[in-house]
């Protein structure tokens, strides 16, 4: 498949051309990003929202362009959101620490925690099981088993990019079915 015509089918939602970019275009974002990075799972998780981003904003790839530099500035673009966040974050710890006095917090939860907790898990549950199967699968095998992509691949039997597709999408349904209850 040429990457013109798979850009073409991902504008029609096919996923199959979806596949193929992703196949295409996986370690160029992701060698981007380690180098940027310098660590693997950061660089694995800002990938994979890059290629959720442009797959949601497909329609607005502009052919003039190469869609490798478009994928590019899109990863960029969220590595950087992803600094500024930390930044303010570390602004505001740092605000905190000019109080001159420190409470000992303790995280242990309350009661009502650990009830609010146990209703958010049963309503997540029953959300999940909304999904079809094979995402039901996928998200068991990543969130609750906590196994890596790569076990994950060897578990189904498909190939790596297949499964964070199929994450991808996966989360993207049960975001979809979690705001609408």
């Amino acid at each position: 498949m040429e990457i013109k015509d798979a850009i073409i089918k991902a504008k029609q939602n096919d996923q199959i051309a979806f596949n193929f970019l992703l196949d295409t275009f996986w370690n160029d974002v992701y060698t981007f990003q380690l180098k940027r990075t310098k660590n693997e799972n950061d660089a694995e998780d800002i990938t994979i929202q890059t290629f959720s981003r442009a797959f949601d904003k497909i329609n607005t790839y502009n052919k003039d362009y190469k869609f490798k530099t478009w994928l590019i500035t899109i990863s960029k673009n969220i590595h950087i959101d992803l600094i500024r966040k930390q930044k303010k974050t570390i602004r505001n710890a740092s605000k905190d620490d000019d109080e001159h006095y420190f409470d000992i917090v303790d995280d242990s939860p309350t009661p009502e925690d650990k009830i609010i907790t146990e209703q958010n898990l049963a309503n997540l549950l029953r959300d999940i099981k909304k999904l079809k199967p094979h995402y039901q699968e996928v998200i068991n095998l990543r969130y609750f088993q906590e196994f890596s992509y790569k076990e994950i691949s060897q578990e189904l039997k498909e190939p790596i990019n297949n499964v964070k597709v199929k994450l991808l999408r996966a989360k993207k349904l049960l975001a979809a079915i979690i705001t609408k209850t």
